[in-house]
């Protein structure tokens, strides 16, 4: 960003990414006091439940205009007007040094039939383009919007951003450094439950306090009275989604299953109606960091799966939604419960997915072209079924079995547990090309316990080369 803006030419930039991942923070963060005009979208409905249409979010963008430095007006009737008046305000003010402007939720500036995009066009096309000083910078949480009518614009907006920039959450390496800065002392451990929990968004794991438990921090956040997050589901949704109740029902059938759904079992589960307008809903939870898709090992494209992979989702409804009376205290009561203990084995798995550069680093695979999948066989009365959590397909013959094992010490294999990974083993054997040659391999927190059994895996992943 700072490189575009010492370009000398005129820029237009789009930040966008999943809300509360830190958009706004960095764009005030780097270019601090280098902002020329500011302004943010009105959420579309209000604490009143009272939706900000037209009329409101023009009255607001008048009254940045004024408390920015613009002589008193008449308040603008379309965005076209207002753009005009945007544009009057910078030329009065323009001393040849570089002007920036940044429009923060834009998405949510563009209500129904608001003629906003076409303003937008227009302002920078017609203007702001052929000014060498000008950088626009825009910022949205709705990333559905900001790709296709923004990154993917194919109207007066093609081919027009200078540079996109999609802003991902931490992996756990940058939530360790973020910790540190704030003081707040976690071992690994911890701090791969605090993921588990919230994902790595700054704006969740900023309600963690120094001085506390990873416990007492999880109660503090959401069973607590007060809880700051217990009802942040229902704002995220709100707030990025113009149907977030279709989006829900979608986001909560998938996380009734691990493994997840064919777009075939959404429709016939959610009740909702066939024909384009689900494959819409399920790319934009997609774009929006929610949802992953992906196609089975051994599957072709017509068995595309969704499933939900977002952090904080998957806690919100295993252990927040539907709880009218929570314990306070319920995390600390409860953290060896066999429920949380649960929970952890399937939360540390997706951790694993969102984690698979770190995974294939530490296999000295990077440089191998490959694939990753779940892997689930449903068992019938002659066959027990089984899963493999995490398989690596890869370009030179190998397929990588991996099981994940989040546990407080070294995981120690039995008798019985092996016998189950050689079933697993016969079984992909019976059913792969047979080029293809198999390596177990066990992802875990602390390493494996050596034994007699501890020869079923040939490699080891731990939650250190996770980091």
């Amino acid at each position: 960003m700072n490189e575009r803006y010492d370009s000398g030419r005129p820029e237009f930039i789009a930040v966008y990414g999943r809300r509360r991942v830190g958009k706004t923070y960095l764009i005030n963060e780097v270019l601090k006091d280098r902002i020329t005009f500011r302004h943010s979208g009105l959420s579309p409905v209000d604490e009143q439940n009272h939706k900000n249409g037209l009329k409101e979010q023009l009255r607001h963008f008048y009254l940045s205009l004024q408390l920015q430095g613009m002589k008193k007006s008449k308040c603008p009737t379309s965005w076209l007007e207002a753009f005009f008046m945007l544009e009057r305000h910078l030329q009065s003010i323009d001393d040849g040094s570089r002007q920036v402007v940044f429009l923060d939720e834009l998405p949510w500036m563009d209500t129904p039939r608001s003629g906003f995009i076409t303003a937008l066009e227009a302002f920078w096309n017609g203007w702001a383009y052929h000014r060498d000083n000008m950088m626009l910078v825009v910022c949205g949480s709705a990333t559905s919007w900001m790709t296709d009518k923004l990154i993917n614009n194919y109207g007066g907006l093609y081919g027009r951003l200078t540079n996109r920039m999609k802003l991902s959450p931490f992996t756990l390496n940058e939530c360790e450094h973020f910790f540190q800065s704030k003081g707040i002392t976690l071992s690994r451990y911890d701090i791969a439950q605090a993921y588990m929990a919230v994902g790595g968004i700054p704006y969740y794991l900023d309600y963690m306090r120094k001085g506390l438990s990873l416990a007492q921090n999880i109660d503090r956040m959401f069973f607590a009275e007060g809880a700051k997050l217990r009802d942040e589901y229902d704002r995220l949704f709100a707030s990025v989604f113009s149907n977030p109740e279709q989006m829900k029902s979608i986001v909560q059938l998938l996380g009734t299953r691990h493994s997840g759904f064919t777009r075939q079992e959404i429709l016939s589960k959610t009740g909702l109606d066939d024909g384009g307008a689900v494959t819409k809903l399920l790319k934009a939870l997609e774009v929006s960091d929610f949802i992953k898709s992906y196609i089975p090992f051994g599957k072709g494209k017509r068995d595309l799966h969704y499933k939900l992979t977002d952090p904080f989702c998957l806690f919100h409804l295993k252990f927040v939604q539907g709880q009218t009376e929570t314990d306070p205290d319920f995390w600390m009561h409860n953290v060896a419960s066999q429920t949380i203990s649960a929970w952890r084995g399937i939360a540390f798995e997706e951790l694993c997915f969102s984690h698979i550069g770190q995974i294939k680093k530490a296999l000295d695979i990077l440089g191998v072209s490959s694939r990753q999948s779940a892997f689930v066989v449903k068992g019938d009365g002659e066959t027990d079924g089984m899963q493999i959590d995490l398989i690596i397909d890869r370009k030179d013959n190998v397929l990588n079995l991996c099981e994940m094992k989040f546990v407080g010490s070294e995981f120690e294999v039995d008798n019985d547990y092996e016998k189950k990974l050689r079933h697993r083993l016969q079984w992909m054997l019976d059913h792969i090309n047979r080029k293809q040659s198999l390596q177990m391999t066990l992802v875990t927190t602390f390493g494996l316990k050596y034994g007699y059994h501890s020869g079923a895996f040939q490699q080891v992943v731990t939650l250190d080369q996770l980091f």
